[in-house]
C-alpha cells in the first residue's frame, strides 16, 4: 500500500514561485504515471501535470509553460516547481497516479496565490 504525502504549500504573491513535493512510503516506480491534481474552492478536481516512469510529460493547457513536473524514482518523490503563479492557481494540490487510485488520496497542499 502507498502512503502519499504532499508538502510546501504556502502563500505566494503573484509572480512568485513554490516548489511541491510528494513522498511516497512505498515504491513509486511500480506506478507508471504519476501527477499533480489540483481541486480550487467550488470546483472539481483536475489533473494539472503527469509524468511517465520513463520521463513522458504532459501539462494542462493552464500551466504549460509555467509548471515543472519531475520524479525521482530512487527517492519515490514527485516533484512540481511552480513558476509565475496567478491568483487562479490557487487550490489545494494533491499527487496520484494517473489515472487515479481512491486509496492513494493523500491531505493536499494549500497553494495560496495573492497580493
Amino acid at each position: 500500500q502507498v502512503q502519499l504525502v504532499e508538502s510546501g504549500g504556502g502563500l505566494v504573491q503573484p509572480g512568485g514561485s513554490l516548489r511541491l513535493s510528494c513522498v511516497a512510503s512505498g515504491s513509486i516506480f511500480s506506478i507508471n504515471v504519476m501527477g499533480w491534481y489540483r481541486q480550487a474552492p467550488g470546483k472539481e478536481r483536475e489533473l494539472v501535470a503527469r509524468v511517465s516512469r520513463l520521463g513522458r510529460i504532459n501539462y494542462a493547457d493552464s500551466v504549460a509553460g509555467r509548471f515543472t513536473i519531475y520524479r525521482d524514482n530512487a527517492k519515490n518523490t514527485v516533484y512540481l516547481q511552480m513558476n509565475s503563479l496567478k491568483p487562479e492557481d490557487t487550490a489545494v494540490y494533491y499527487c496520484n497516479s494517473e489515472p487515479p487510485i481512491n486509496d492513494y488520496w493523500g491531505q493536499g497542499t494549500q497553494v495560496t496565490v495573492s497580493s
